[in-house]
């Protein structure tokens, strides 16, 4: 079921602008909250609503926010717009198109939890969200709604636009604090965790921007509202970006629960004239693959974790009977080769064994055994025998490729051309 609320007006105004924006109700919430709400009244409606995280495991945004300790130390919130999963570009939305609605919920974490400074990690290559982004704090800067004693109150914080320079890994929460602090992106060792020992050694809450967009809403009409959307354990709504064999490819604003069928049939327009649906991959090039017996599955945290794979930040592929199962796989692999920091054994060398034996297959060079290869690599490699999930998401794919599609994997050790592109070229020929 469709359902505007991160993207209400999206379409239809300018919400880039200071005055459109807040002519729809926009800092009203942040305005509510100096006025008549505490910080633990704010962070009660957040637990009441239950938000989860929106971009990656769905953890309890309450929970997170409960792990600070109160210690004197200043803390900091980190917005992460990194949004560097292959598939995935709602995060990129809503920052060009509703960047007051991001800021707007940042400031109302940073009151709630008591924080000096917020940063936004954009992703490097994001030209135009950065400009947006900058534009509308400066904006919001100058009417008194950042920076010293906000809309009159005794709440200061800043906010800091900061560019990432174009790696994958820093979408992880750690790497992403390194390469704030100006040094490589590399993940740290956990723990400390961040909310104990985080960006420049403090209390630190690292939150995707879609998780704090939901933040005005919920401050706005209840966390109790909220709560009502939805499944009891996964409430609110979800922006689903869809792409790959699609009629209409894009953002899809969804109440959690709706089945997958509807968000592929009746909302992405189902596939291409003339073919079957052959997988899905949910969240990204690191999801395992989605079956279309599984179509009826709810798209809510839970039910995905049921079926073996996971919703995360909803980047989904979809995949028709012209794609290769094998091909699928060594697109990521190369993809994860070419991100993977170096910095773990299993990963700088997995990741680059699996692409060279993938390659070989895909290119009509494969040997026997290749697919006990490539099975060992995957338990070689994943299992969290790295310091961050990137070794782990590298292989989720391939290893749930294997188990649905393993004929095509050993077809591929006898070299020759690929056996699912030969049926593709028959099927057209005709």
């Amino acid at each position: 079921m469709i359902r505007h609320i991160l993207t209400d007006g999206m379409d239809e105004f300018d919400l880039t602008r200071l005055d459109v924006y807040r002519s729809r109700g926009g800092y009203e919430a942040l305005a509510k909250a100096l006025r008549t709400m505490s910080p633990d009244d704010v962070v009660n409606e957040v637990k009441v609503s239950n938000l989860r995280g929106r971009g990656g495991a769905g953890a309890g945004t309450h929970f997170k926010w409960s792990t600070l300790p109160n210690d004197g130390r200043p803390r900091y919130l980190i917005l992460n717009g990194d949004e560097s999963e292959p598939g995935s570009f709602s995060g990129r939305m809503l920052v060009q198109k509703n960047p007051h609605l991001i800021i707007e919920g940042a400031l109302l974490a940073a009151y709630a939890c008591k924080m000096a400074r917020i940063f936004l990690y954009l992703r490097g290559e994001f030209h135009e969200g950065a400009e947006v982004m900058a534009r509308a704090v400066g904006a919001a800067r100058e009417a008194g709604l950042v920076g010293d004693r906000i809309l009159g109150s005794d709440f200061s914080v800043e906010f800091v636009v900061h560019r990432g320079a174009g790696a994958y890994i820093c979408g992880e929460e750690t790497a992403i604090m390194e390469s704030l602090e100006g040094k490589r992106g590399h993940p740290r060792t956990k723990p400390p965790f961040p909310t104990a020992a985080g960006l420049y050694g403090m209390p630190t809450v690292i939150q995707n921007v879609e998780t704090v967009a939901n933040l005005a809403p919920i401050v706005a009409n209840g966390g109790a509202w909220f709560a009502g959307i939805g499944p009891a354990k996964s409430p609110g709504t979800k922006i689903c970006s869809i792409s790959g064999r699609v009629r209409r490819p894009g953002n899809y604003e969804i109440e959690m629960g709706t089945p997958l069928r509807e968000l592929l049939e009746e909302h992405a327009g189902g596939l291409e004239p003339g073919h079957a649906l052959k997988f899905i991959l949910p969240a990204g090039a690191s999801s395992a693959l989605v079956l279309p017996s599984q179509l009826d599955t709810p798209l809510d945290f839970d039910s995905m974790t049921a079926i073996r794979s996971m919703l995360g930040s909803a980047g989904m592929l979809v995949c028709d009977d012209r794609d290769c199962a094998v091909h699928v796989a060594y697109l990521g692999a190369r993809f994860y080769h070419h991100e993977s920091c170096g910095k773990c054994t299993p990963c700088r060398e997995g990741t680059g064994w699996t692409e060279k034996v993938l390659h070989r297959m895909e290119h009509g060079e494969g040997r026997p055994g290749d697919t006990k290869r490539l099975s060992d690599l995957c338990a070689g490699i994943g299992g969290r025998k790295c310091l961050c999930l990137l070794g782990d998401f590298s292989v989720t794919y391939l290893e749930s490729a294997l188990r649905a599609f393993r004929e095509e994997f050993v077809a591929h050790e006898a070299g020759g051309p690929c056996p699912v592109a030969h049926a593709a070229l028959e099927v057209s020929a005709r």
